[in-house]
């Protein structure tokens, strides 16, 4: 039985890695389909989030990466799935899944969906939060790959700051007493007594 993992991977997570590896577990073959979407910009281009993907998956050998647009039905289909491999982190992950299993079953009866819940240790953790953390210079070795943790440093790696004058340190604090042109009687709206 062959199952498809459809998703935008932008990028990868540990999170994702855990749904593959069960997956792998549990179908002869597992095909990670990488999201080309038109309507989206994404971090990394399709053939960087596979490229990625592989790195991290070489060890499962019946695990392959490949990339689509347009129905994930159709897609499967062409590809010979019966099954689409879902994640569920949380209640509403689980609204918004199973909305599109109905709608996937409409479009395509035999295609099924499974559902696997993601791994506790997993269950915060999202694409989206990955590239903030890494956005604000935040460590994410522990949330992806280390391929995908250099590759997020290298997008958002901080420009040096721009050296500033040097400045009396009483001129950059509103709120001194000892401001220049102010007497030690005034008070800290600078009226005298």
């Amino acid at each position: 039985m062959i199952a498809i993992y459809p998703g935008s991977f932008d990028p990868v997570t540990f999170g994702h890695l855990d749904i593959i590896e069960r997956g792998s577990r549990l179908f002869e073959r597992t095909i990670v389909a990488v999201l080309r979407n038109p309507n989206k910009q994404p971090l990394f281009s399709a053939q960087e989030r596979m490229a990625q993907i592989r790195e991290a998956t070489q060890h499962l050998s019946n695990v392959e990466v490949d990339s689509f647009s347009g129905l994930t039905v159709a897609y499967a289909r062409d590809r010979g799935a019966s099954v689409v491999l879902r994640g569920l982190r949380v209640l509403s992950d689980f609204e918004k899944e199973l909305q599109m299993a109905h709608t996937n079953q409409t479009l395509g009866p035999q295609l099924e969906t499974v559902f696997l819940a993601t791994s506790n240790e997993y269950s915060f953790l999202s694409s989206s939060v990955v590239k903030e953390i890494a956005q604000f210079g935040g460590s994410v070795e522990h949330l992806t790959p280390p391929n995908v943790a250099q590759a997020l440093y290298r997008c958002h790696a901080p420009t040096p700051p721009t050296p500033s004058p040097p400045s009396d340190n009483r001129r950059s604090n509103p709120l001194s007493r000892d401001r220049p042109g102010s007497t030690s009687n005034d008070s800290w709206t600078g009226s005298k007594p």
